[in-house]
């Protein structure tokens, strides 16, 4: 991972494990039992670690990667499921972006923002 990226959660289909970052106890429950099943789900499927991220702007990026002698790792497929998730998610990730920028970035919204 690189330094300008915050890991919210991820699981490791190696050590069969997943973390989630203790400095988003805010977010609600249900969420973080959504996030818990995503990554477990995604490498129970394809094998690997996979993380969700928060950029310094507040973006949320998912990574995938793979121990160099894992052959059974699905590159293609990870890629694809990938895709697959940020389309069926995108209004969960949508409101994470939201939840980083006001609280750990305290950016101040304005109500003309969306329009």
């Amino acid at each position: 991972m690189c330094d300008d990226k915050t890991v919210l959660c991820g699981a490791n289909a190696y050590e069969q494990k997943y973390y989630f970052n203790e400095a988003f106890q805010g977010i609600p429950q249900s969420i973080k039992d959504e996030l818990h099943i995503i990554c477990v789900l995604f490498t129970e499927e394809v094998g690997g670690v996979f993380t969700i991220a928060f950029e310094n702007n507040g973006n949320v990026v998912m990574e995938t990667d793979f121990a160099e002698d894992d052959f059974l790792y699905d590159e293609i497929g990870s890629g694809l499921m990938v895709r697959e998730v940020r389309r069926n998610r995108q209004e969960l990730f949508e409101a994470l972006s939201l939840y980083y920028r006001i609280f750990i970035l305290h950016e101040k919204l304005d109500a003309e923002e969306g329009e």
